[in-house]
């Protein structure tokens, strides 16, 4: 494997306690005898944009800055030792300043990453004609326009400084003066983001894209403020970071998931064939230990592995065959209850809806007056979603009804009576399960009308239940979402499973709702007995 060699690090980016808080990551590499004609230099602007679409998040995770470095003037800082006092451990994978001896001097051209006021200093972005400011570029500049959600809302803006001034906004635009052209030669390639290690891997695929057009690697030593934001405060990091990942695979895995017998020797000489060293390690079972390339972000378990094994033997040369043992397919015996559950329900005059999984705080429980980890149904602790697309869906719902709710607070430009049901998902945490997560299938249905009542929608209930052959009985209760003294229990042979009344007029009010609501909902399985 051709892990691309690197340099000693002349440049430095240092990193200053000013850096907002929401991107304190930075990685850089300086690149020198490249060779960029009209083609190359479109191909490393494609690999760029690529990157900031995927890895990058559309620059919002990480975002990449490529200058030229002729038109750079490194600050020349005072000789400092960096990691004294540092309370933090170095990391096993970085290396300390003056290598395994230890930390030593920092000096050389320096370019500094720090946070700066929107109305700041001003520079000439890319494809402007006049100097603006940070705030000025978010306005009026197209490229601002449109990665202006990024960093609006920080009290301070990224922005790199050699000694000459402002020269990189990141992640909006660089500035003109170090656009990279044909003519240039040498390149600064600096990355910022909000995790450290999307950014080295995002450099370590530019990194090898560049070495294959003949140039050098340079590393770039990041030294971070002491009291720099993020967790890498007080560390020094050499960028960019090309360690190979070793994963091991087993002969019988390979064979099995594939479906075809493989010698030994075509299964190394089809790693081979995808860029990867292999070594055989013969014992009880054969194993074989990859090696891989920093680049290849996309291998995270052995089944990746494999993966590459039949991409280069060729997919199309699968043959498929029959399994050993003849089955028969049909309903899972769940399905067959959903099935039967809705068909009950439709018969009983409600219309079947299929709702998002996906909910949110206010939804499922502030605008139905449920307080979260409460013992009422619906109360349950919920599972969010930890990187959110939008703020309505960002955690699984704990019960169905609120997903009812908001069908009937969109349909009141419709006639009523508006009788709406749904057998669907929901979860919440439990410590108790393996996955920390309990799911479970639900019945929920709702009866909107001028004469809405609890009488109305138990006799849909007990005709639900009847249907199944199961006993239900009603004992009184209370539940935030429904109005005291209309409200019950819902015990199907004899285990309480669900709750039913009619919803309390401060609900209906939050949604426009004219007419009563009166509804249950219970957990599916109570029917399976």
């Amino acid at each position: 494997m051709d892990v691309p060699s690197i340099n000693d690090a002349e440049w430095t980016i240092t990193v200053d306690e000013s850096v907002p808080a929401e991107r304190p990551y930075v990685a850089g590499a300086v690149v020198r005898g490249v060779d960029l004609d009209e083609d190359a230099l479109d191909s490393l602007i494609q690999l760029q944009e690529k990157l900031h679409a995927t890895m990058g998040r559309k620059r919002a995770k990480g975002a990449i800055g490529i200058h030229d470095l002729a038109m750079l003037k490194g600050e020349r800082i005072e000789q400092r030792e960096v990691g004294v006092e540092n309370e933090l451990e170095p990391p096993e994978d970085l290396t300390p300043v003056g290598g395994d001896a230890g930390p030593t001097d920092v000096g050389g051209p320096t370019i500094t990453y720090r946070g700066i006021d929107p109305e700041g200093d001003e520079f000439v972005p890319l494809d402007a004609d006049r100097g603006m400011t940070p705030a000025e570029v978010l306005t009026d500049h197209p490229t601002g326009e449109e990665y202006a959600d990024i960093v609006s809302e920080y009290e301070r803006y990224p922005a790199i400084y050699d000694e000459l001034g402002l020269f990189s906004f990141p992640p909006v635009i660089n500035g003109q003066r170090t656009e990279v052209t044909t003519e240039s030669r040498e390149l600064l390639v600096e990355l910022t983001g909000t995790d450290q290690w999307t950014i080295d891997r995002m450099l370590a695929i530019i990194c090898y894209a560049l070495d294959a057009r003949g140039a050098t690697i340079e590393a770039v030593d990041v030294v971070y403020d002491e009291d720099a934001a993020g967790e890498r405060a007080g560390d020094h990091l050499v960028r960019p970071e090309l360690d190979v990942r070793k994963k091991t695979v087993s002969h019988e895995q390979i064979e099995t998931t594939l479906g075809v017998e493989l010698e030994m020797e075509t299964v190394v000489d089809l790693f081979e064939r995808s860029g990867l060293d292999v070594t055989t390690n013969l014992g009880e079972r054969t194993e074989y230990e990859v090696a891989i390339p920093p680049y290849r972000v996309d291998v995270l378990h052995p089944a990746d592995l494999v993966d590459d094994v039949g991409r280069a033997y060729g997919f199309d040369d699968l043959k498929p065959k029959y399994p050993d043992i003849g089955t028969i397919g049909g309903r899972h015996e769940r399905s067959r209850l959903e099935r039967a559950t809705r068909t009950a329900l439709v018969g009983l005059g409600f219309e079947d809806l299929l709702n998002f999984h996906l909910s949110s705080p206010e939804e499922n429980y502030a605008r139905m007056g449920v307080e979260e980890g409460s013992d009422h149904l619906g109360g349950g602790e919920s599972v969010d979603v930890t990187s959110a697309y939008s703020e309505d869906y960002t955690q699984l719902r704990t019960w169905a009804l609120p997903s009812i709710m908001h069908v009937l607070e969109n349909n009141t430009h419709r006639r009523y009576p508006q009788e709406l049901a749904e057998v669907g998902f929901v979860a919440a945490q439990d410590d108790e399960e393996n996955t920390h997560v309990a799911e479970h299938r639900t019945v929920a249905a709702a009866i909107a009308r001028t004469d809405a009542t609890y009488e109305d929608i138990k006799g849909k209930l007990q005709a639900l239940v009847s249907e199944f052959d199961a006993s239900l009985e009603t004992p009184a209760t209370e539940h935030p979402s429904f109005i005291d003294g209309r409200a019950a229990e819902v015990v199907i042979d004899g285990d309480s499973v669900g709750v039913i009344g009619e919803l309390h007029p401060k609900l209906l009010v939050e949604r426009d709702l004219e007419v009563p609501v009166a509804a249950f909902e219970f957990r599916l399985d109570a029917l399976a007995n």
